[in-house]
């Protein structure tokens, strides 16, 4: 997988031509974030949370996707059009994708709705991430030759959110959204993450993430958490179209100012965590099955759920449920279908070597 929620190197060479060396930073960020993403889809189903256990998820929904595509996007630096790099595009993304799409839809007619349509153009639920990686990847060359790619990215963004005939393909809205964060990660270096281990900008992030759950708690009624999914336009959540580009300003300012708070605090050293970072693809992919069996199968219904004691046993559950999925002998199981190498498929030049 090409993404930042695999196992993969960084792409971008070093000043000798050789990969960049795998950093357990990023490995412990990715874990950390992955736990936020199983966290958040434990609560949505939860029968009237309460305000605290909203204001707590859209203060998570504001960065753990940002940070999951700036890391892509970083991890992106060195991408080009080579039949090498564009082959594991293929069987890192879109095979996995036709997978899972399959997958998901037999399960939700096993468990949901028998007739549930399937629909590769229309991703199921947590799969759009696989084509809006694709299609950001895809344009790195293109990001890369442009002056100002993050102003610009933006005002593509915003130029969706005031839209109203981006349809439902590909989930082209959140893509289109998203895509500033994916462009800021093709223009970070190291230097920029060093920056965050400085001693009074960890200081400095623990009054800024108290104020932000303030201003979560105080927006819940006030907001729709629908902006944060970056699923709709302006229009769509019946608001003025001018809302569009003021959201997306906003939320990207927000997204980056939260993201660097909770990277600021990522272990830089190698920890149990480390090796279970570099199998989040797994636990991505795999984590809805469950999240969703217990929603469709009733599993959210028990009174004990509608308790404080029920909502952090949820929490704890979806934590070690995702943990779990990152763990190697998982992820020796699902291999063939989460990174097929698929080297068969590969036409064998004249020296009998694969392209």
């Amino acid at each position: 997988m090409v993404s930042s929620l695999s196992q993969e190197r960084p792409e971008a060479p070093t000043a000798t031509g050789g990969a960049v060396e795998r950093d357990p930073f990023f490995d412990n960020a990715k874990y950390l974030a992955i736990v936020l993403v199983a966290v958040g889809h434990s609560w949505e189903p939860l029968p009237d949370s309460g305000r605290v256990v909203e204001a707590l998820y859209s203060f998570v929904y504001v960065f753990h996707m940002p940070v999951f595509i700036v890391i892509a996007g970083y991890f992106s630096r060195g991408f080009d059009m080579s039949p090498k790099r564009v082959w594991r595009l293929f069987t890192g993304i879109l095979v996995p994708y036709v997978i899972f799409e399959v997958a998901y839809t037999l399960f939700h007619r096993a468990v949901e709705d028998a007739a549930f349509p399937l629909t590769p153009t229309d991703p199921y639920w947590i799969l759009w991430f696989l084509p809006a990686l694709f299609l950001w990847r895809i344009t790195t060359p293109f990001w890369q030759l442009v002056r100002w790619p993050v102003p610009l990215a933006l005002a593509v963004a915003a130029f969706a959110s005031m839209s109203t005939g981006i349809g439902d393909d590909l989930q082209l809205m959140r893509v289109l959204q998203f895509l500033p964060f994916f462009v800021l990660g093709l223009r970070l270096r190291p230097e920029h993450f060093a920056y965050l281990r400085r001693t009074w900008v960890r200081v400095a992030t623990l009054p800024v993430c108290l104020v932000a759950l303030l201003v979560a708690y105080w927006s819940v009624p006030r907001m729709s958490t629908s902006w944060l999914f970056k699923s709709y336009s302006a229009r769509d959540l019946g608001e003025p179209v001018w809302t569009g580009a003021a959201m997306t300003l906003l939320l990207f300012a927000a997204a980056l100012v939260l993201g660097a708070c909770f990277l600021a605090w990522v272990p830089r050293r190698r920890l149990w965590m480390t090796a279970l970072g570099a199998g989040t693809l797994y636990g991505y992919l795999l984590h809805g099955f469950f999240i969703r069996g217990a929603r469709y199968l009733g599993g959210y219904d028990a009174p004990f759920l509608e308790t404080q004691s029920g909502r952090i046993a949820v929490t704890l559950a979806a934590a070690l449920l995702v943990t779990a999925l990152c763990t190697p002998p998982v992820r020796r199981v699902f291999r063939c279908v989460v990174e097929p190498g698929m080297r068969w498929a590969l036409r064998r030049d004249e020296t009998g070597t694969s392209p």
